[in-house]
């Protein structure tokens, strides 16, 4: 602890608390990774193992005799696709509307927050219309393109966009840059934070949104691992140890990104805190 900071009360309540809470929200992890290394007899006992005794690898073993390995694949290709592509449509178009001059901005912009508040479940004909009108039912680009134009992307962007210098642009301008060259070399680097903070975000939604991949994908060659996890649980309900495999191989890719994104995404929150 710094020298300069007192131990107060307060300070020593906040920790306690923030370490009960540390605990409680990291223990479910901790347990289905414990119970992925268990047998059905450890599993099953009345008395619970807070750690496995006898640690055993067969659950992962018959996991990966299954098609998880593919379902698990379909998942990441599907969240970095759509990762990616609404980090790059959603700066394009916050940094568009917070800076460029255009009739019809405001409307659009407000398009968009009305957009916001709309739950899936109220578009979710019209996209699946949509995905079959354009044979990509079935396929990971129906589960992808819908979350590319996520209005929050858009939002989020746009507020970060708003910090950019003007007289920055133009003097880009002044010196011969294009549109590309100056979102590229001036418009992203400042925008970053936001940028990282977005990744996150889009990348834990399009991995979790299990009800849009329970509608839109059918065949197991194009199953996610969400989708996986919750048939092997209808073909196999007693198998919990198979089911934890499952379930603790899903969580590495969210860790493993956030992990990747995390000073990013402090930064970002930090500066949308202070802005203004």
């Amino acid at each position: 602890m710094n020298a300069n900071k007192k131990a107060t009360p307060y300070r020593v309540i906040t920790a306690i608390a923030l370490a009960i809470l540390a605990v409680l929200f990291t223990f479910p992890l901790y347990w289905i990774i414990t119970g992925s290394l268990k047998d059905a007899a450890a599993i099953n006992s009345v008395v619970p193992q807070w750690f496995p005794l006898a640690p055993t690898l067969d659950n992962y073993v018959r996991l990966f005799a299954k098609p998880s390995v593919r379902w698990l694949l379909n998942t990441v290709i599907m969240a970095v696709a759509a990762m990616v592509l609404t980090c790059l449509t959603s700066s394009l178009a916050g940094y568009a509307l917070a800076k460029k001059r255009f009739t019809g901005r405001q409307l659009l912009f407000s398009l968009m927050v009305c957009a916001m508040a709309l739950p899936k479940q109220v578009i979710l004909i019209p996209l699946l219309k949509e995905m079959a009108f354009f044979n990509l039912h079935d396929t990971l680009w129906a589960v992808i393109l819908p979350t590319v134009g996520w209005p929050f992307g858009v939002f989020l962007m746009k507020q970060f966009s708003e910090n950019i210098p003007t007289e920055m642009l133009e003097a880009a301008r002044i010196d011969g840059a294009g549109e590309v060259r100056t979102f590229t070399n001036i418009v992203f680097p400042m925008i970053k934070p936001g940028v990282g903070a977005l990744a996150i975000f889009t990348f834990i939604n399009s991995w979790n949104d299990y009800f849009l991949q329970l509608i839109m994908l059918n065949s197991s060659k194009s199953l996610t691992i969400s989708l996986g996890i919750a048939k092997m649980q209808a073909e196999m309900a007693t198998d919990y140890g198979l089911i934890m495999a499952g379930a603790a191989l899903a969580a590495v890719p969210i860790i493993t990104v956030f992990l990747m994104f995390q000073s990013y995404f402090t930064q970002g929150i930090t500066m949308g805190a202070v802005k203004g």
